[in-house]
């Protein structure tokens, strides 16, 4: 518990915070100490975040940390941390969170930059969970590599709203929060320097499009290993926001598609108006760069003088040996002839699906033209290859039952077209799609 001078004292293991039983210390920050605990009435893990007296004691910061109680409770999304409960215990107040598995992006980048691929895989997560929390009027204000955690799963969340701003009051219930809590004076610098919007840095009213800044400056470091923005200081890092570009990215060494580059240019705009305008619309750009980014690993790879078919090979083994398998699989009750040939694919397995019956392909491969992914179907042992207009983007495909159809993923949204080519329906929104299987109702 605290000392008798307010400053905080690691909490023993067996310590009780009414049903929480502290387990041991996961971290501390400015406005907290972490640790793992036992919820002894539901039998499960949990986190627990505790403010220390000495910070108790400061109504601001207790009005902060009541803050991000409220505004995470708010939320329900997969990419933000679940809040499960709030008290006080011999006068410590506590944060009841879920209990994480995996490392933060923070730690992740200790190890170097992070392929593009995945780079795009996070970014779609992180802006998916900030467009859910903008949705309900709440702007992080502190996004960077600490506040991002990488589950052992895969999945992205989001963590820390300590420094949440409500934007619109009115979209949440005036039982849970009230614009008092929220609202920051003006002229009030809130944030952690190398990763504030220009307009955090001069203390101004800031909204969503703060958060894309910030998006901004945590995708360029994801992608380089190097801040955005950078000074000995913390005042001469601010300056550099305000009044420096980022650098330019060698996107070549990096690979790194030129839409991809733009997207990352685009949340990093000093005056908000030029922005990305919603984490939604930030969505939608970074789903059309998977297929240009494919293209870029391929130009890549020609300029170190090596065979252009090679990025492909791996890949490309893949529809071989699926192809091999149904083919070993049908000799039990047929003789058919033997067939083998090659698919040139981009580096994503989940990029090829079969037909139910075993007699059709379906792949994404980039475009010779535009560069961007486009679907194409393939009788297994044929040499015919029907190009699907309008499927560019596209990811992830999979099959009808009856062949006649193929579903697949592009720009945010889940779509379908015949097989044999035609018009392409939208069917939903789907902003991070990963396959999927067709009902009978079609």
């Amino acid at each position: 518990m605290p000392c008798d001078n307010g400053g905080p004292m690691p909490l023993n293991s067996g310590t009780k915070l009414g049903p929480y039983e502290i387990q041991a210390p996961i971290g501390a920050g400015g406005m907290g100490e972490v640790y793992r605990a036992r919820d002894t009435r539901l039998d499960r893990d949990v986190a627990i975040k505790i403010l220390p007296e000495s910070l108790a004691r400061d109504p601001d910061r207790m009005r902060r940390f009541e803050q991000e109680a409220r505004a995470v409770a708010a939320l329900s999304h997969t990419n933000i941390v679940a809040v499960y409960d709030t008290g006080t215990h011999d006068g410590v107040p506590y944060l009841v969170s879920e209990l994480l598995d995996g490392e933060t992006l923070r730690e992740r980048l200790k190890s170097g930059p992070i392929s593009p691929r995945r780079c795009v895989e996070f970014a779609l997560q992180i802006a998916d969970g900030l467009a859910a929390a903008h949705s309900k009027g709440i702007v992080h204000r502190d996004l960077k590599p600490e506040n991002v955690f990488l589950t052992a799963g895969g999945r992205v969340k989001l963590i820390d709203f300590g420094l949440a701003k409500l934007d619109r009051p009115d979209d949440l219930t005036t039982a849970t929060f009230s614009a008092a809590q929220f609202n920051t004076a003006q002229g009030v610098v809130m944030g952690t320097a190398a990763y504030m919007s220009p307009e955090q840095v001069r203390g101004q009213a800031v909204d969503s499009r703060s958060d894309v800044f910030s998006f901004g400056a945590v995708l360029f470091e994801m992608l380089t290993g190097n801040r955005a923005f950078s000074g000995q200081s913390s005042i001469e890092t601010m300056n550099a926001i305000l009044k420096e570009d980022p650098p330019e990215i060698d996107v070549s060494r990096f690979k790194i598609a030129p839409d991809l580059d733009r997207v990352l240019r685009h949340c990093l705009e000093k005056n908000p108006a030029d922005r990305f305008q919603s984490a939604r619309d930030l969505a939608f750009a970074l789903s059309a760069t998977s297929g240009s980014q494919s293209s870029a690993v391929l130009r890549a790879t020609q300029r170190r003088g090596l065979p252009s078919w090679l990025p492909w090979a791996l890949a490309g083994a893949f529809a071989v040996l699926a192809a091999a398998f149904w083919l070993v699989a049908r000799s039990h009750t047929s003789h058919a002839e033997r067939m083998e040939f090659a698919i040139p694919m981009k580096d994503e397995t989940g990029n090829l699906a079969i037909s139910a019956d075993g007699r059709m392909l379906v792949y994404a491969v980039p475009d010779e033209a535009s560069g961007a992914n486009i679907l194409k179907v393939q009788p297994i042992g044929s040499d015919t290859v029907t190009a699907l207009a309008g499927t560019e983007g596209a990811t992830y495909p999979f099959f009808s039952p009856d062949a006649q159809y193929v579903g697949f993923y592009a720009a945010g949204k889940l779509k379908k077209i015949s097989a044999s080519g035609g018009s392409v329906q939208v069917l939903a929104n789907a902003s991070s799609g990963r396959g999927g299987t067709w009902g009978s109702q079609g």
